[in-house]
């Protein structure tokens, strides 16, 4: 692992336990620090692959293409969601009051705000990140599929500060799902960064569970 893709990792490791951690809460705006962070991120992404991102086709047809496969990759994972936060709430005690503890969050901001901050800040910028960053990097260092699950790994031991079980598995599931679906179509980035971004608003103010 090279030493610009650790530095990032343990940036994005600080920014996650500062935002999530119970420890820290109440320091800042939750939204206004996700923000903020998802912009770092982003630079990191970007002085780590030294500019070269390349993730829009100028083919006006292929953008069209990723943006119906994102609108279908969203909805499929917001079924899986909403059949899983049912079935958790069956077997688990403290499945609810962990899922209500996140969606306590959105009484910070206006749920307007919120839906435009992950459609054009947040969800973007964690795909660049964690996929077009981390994932597209570990896989030049080693075999595709380690590197997914190397990578998944990750994005989910950085939800661990929040001691939130219901969180920590859904960013494991997130991870697989957007992980798996640039193991077996990296060119398929676009889509994968427009889906994140339709289902993080979709999850959290449009149809939440």
């Amino acid at each position: 692992m090279t030493k610009s893709l650790t530095v990032s990792l343990l940036i994005a490791a600080a920014l996650w336990f500062l935002m999530f951690s119970p420890w820290t809460s109440g320091w800042f705006n939750f939204w206004w620090a996700m923000s903020a962070s998802a912009i770092i991120l982003t630079t990191c992404a970007i002085i780590g692959l030294k500019g070269h991102l390349n993730i829009w086709s100028n083919s006006a047809q292929q953008n069209l293409t990723n943006l119906g496969l994102s609108v279908l990759i969203a909805i499929v994972l917001w079924g899986v969601f909403y059949i899983g936060d049912k079935l958790s709430q069956s077997l688990f005690d403290f499945a609810r009051p962990q899922v209500d503890l996140i969606y306590g969050m959105k009484s910070e901001l206006s749920p307007q705000i919120i839906a435009c901050l992950l459609l054009l800040v947040i969800g973007p910028a964690e795909e660049i990140f964690w996929r077009g960053y981390i994932q597209r990097s570990l896989t030049r260092q080693m075999n595709p599929t380690l590197a997914f699950i190397l990578s998944t790994a990750l994005y989910t031991l950085v939800h661990l500060p929040s001691l939130n079980f219901m969180l920590i598995m859904a960013a494991m599931t997130c991870g697989l799902a957007w992980g798996g679906l640039y193991r077996l179509f990296p060119n398929r980035l676009p889509a994968i960064i427009l889906s994140h971004a339709l289902w993080d608003a979709a999850a959290f103010v449009w149809f939440p569970f």
